[in-house]
């Protein structure tokens, strides 16, 4: 038998023998590739995808992207709770920022962003029934690969923050008008002393002259210049007590009579109850015990309680007024019989600027004020209230010790 001779064949030899580099079964081998790159490729994007819309879905603010057209293409979580209608997907962008017109180029952010502009404005929500809310939004263009614009819209609710900015230009207003009042309060003192003894003169010469007396002409002129000197002194204490309210405090700690204390408060806020028809009560322990605090702080204190007080009765009603002390405590409690508390609202009512009153009526500072002073001087206030029965408010302050 003849010797078998060996002839080395190198790989593409192999592939040209076998036909690999032009088979179907190359083929095949190719595509498969080319389907586990695509495949590796589509889970990248998946987790790609998922990391965006976690990041989309985190934002605290109302996200939307709307295509060029201006309707809406995506949006997050928080646009249904801000706008539900004007926010579902396919909406046009008109439906949210110019319901009215079907195009506002000037002043739609949408319609601004998809021209190619970054756009901020403020925008208000009035919805029938409902308190109006206040929103930032920002638009900004997204180019997309074949060079049309998209628009990427933010939405944050800014309602609390605008209502304390509106509270705080009130309490400015406030301060000035309080700077003014006691300024008008000096000048008016000044004629209403002129008043008082002029008409004090008077009545002395009708005293002293028996002519004057037996003039038939001028026998009402005495009960009148009593009148004119009664009610100057009635509006001279009236301006004193508002001097003393709006007097700066020094934080100077002295013996003070809560009695007088709200005398001076209620002689201001009287007014107020004639003309709202609430009437005042008052039940003031004759004897009560001095307390060491500072007067304008307990002067603030039981103005922003009877206030509050006389607030929160709608038509007719009445506020109570009362003090009593031991040897080592005065009691004091401002009662109403308004419309209440909510239960929700109770642990609430001390914060600052939380308020159930409209713009102009009140600033949520009131309460907190009242708080901060009455623990500064070591004191208590505890508040009891049922919805439509009214509240009672109770201040405990630990008397002077000998």
């Amino acid at each position: 038998m003849g010797e078998i001779k060996r002839t080395h064949i190198d790989e593409a030899s192999l592939e040209r023998l076998l036909g690999l580099d032009s088979s179907k079964i190359g083929f095949y081998a190719d595509v498969k590739q080319k389907i586990q790159e695509l495949e590796a490729a589509n889970l990248g994007l998946r987790a790609k995808s998922r990391e965006l819309q976690a990041v989309f879905d985190s934002i605290g603010d109302g996200v939307a992207i709307y295509d060029g057209s201006g309707h809406i293409q995506y949006r997050n979580h928080i646009c249904p709770r801000l706008f539900p209608r004007e926010t579902v997907v396919g909406t046009s962008c008109s439906r949210l920022f110019h319901p009215e017109f079907p195009h506002s180029p000037a002043n739609c952010p949408v319609e601004r962003a998809l021209s190619g502009e970054s756009v901020q404005i403020s925008l208000a929500a009035n919805k029938e029934g409902a308190e109006p809310r206040y929103f930032d939004v920002t638009a900004t263009p997204i180019e997309d690969s074949v060079g049309q614009n998209r628009a990427l819209i933010f939405l944050r609710d800014v309602t609390e923050k605008r209502l304390q900015e509106l509270q705080l230009l009130q309490a400015e207003k406030m301060s000035s008008i309080g700077l003014l009042a006691a300024g008008v309060a000096h000048e008016i003192n000044n004629p209403l002393t002129s008043v008082a003894g002029y008409a004090e003169a008077l009545l002395r010469r009708f005293r002293d002259d028996p002519e004057m007396r037996e003039d038939s002409r001028l026998e009402d002129f005495p009960k009148y210049l009593n009148v004119i000197i009664k009610e100057s002194y009635r509006c001279k204490g009236i301006i004193d007590c508002l001097l003393s309210f709006s007097r700066k405090s020094d934080g100077t700690i002295e013996k003070v009579d809560i009695n007088l204390i709200l005398h001076e408060v209620l002689e201001l806020v009287r007014h107020k109850s004639r003309y709202e028809k609430v009437e005042i009560r008052e039940e003031l322990q004759s004897d009560l015990p001095l307390v060491h605090c500072d007067a304008a702080g307990l002067r603030q204190v039981f103005m922003n309680l009877l206030i509050n007080a006389h607030q929160a009765i709608k038509g007719t009603g009445a506020v109570e007024i009362s003090t009593k002390g031991n040897g080592a405590e005065v009691v004091i409690q401002v009662k109403d019989s308004g419309c209440g508390i909510l239960p929700d609202h109770l642990d609430r009512i001390w914060d600052p600027f939380f308020t159930t009153k409209s713009v102009g009526q009140g600033l949520g500072l009131g309460l907190a004020v009242t708080y901060n002073i009455i623990k500064k001087l070591g004191g208590e206030i505890q508040v009891e209230s049922k919805q439509g029965k009214g509240s009672k408010f109770t201040v405990r302050l630990p008397v002077c010790q000998p």
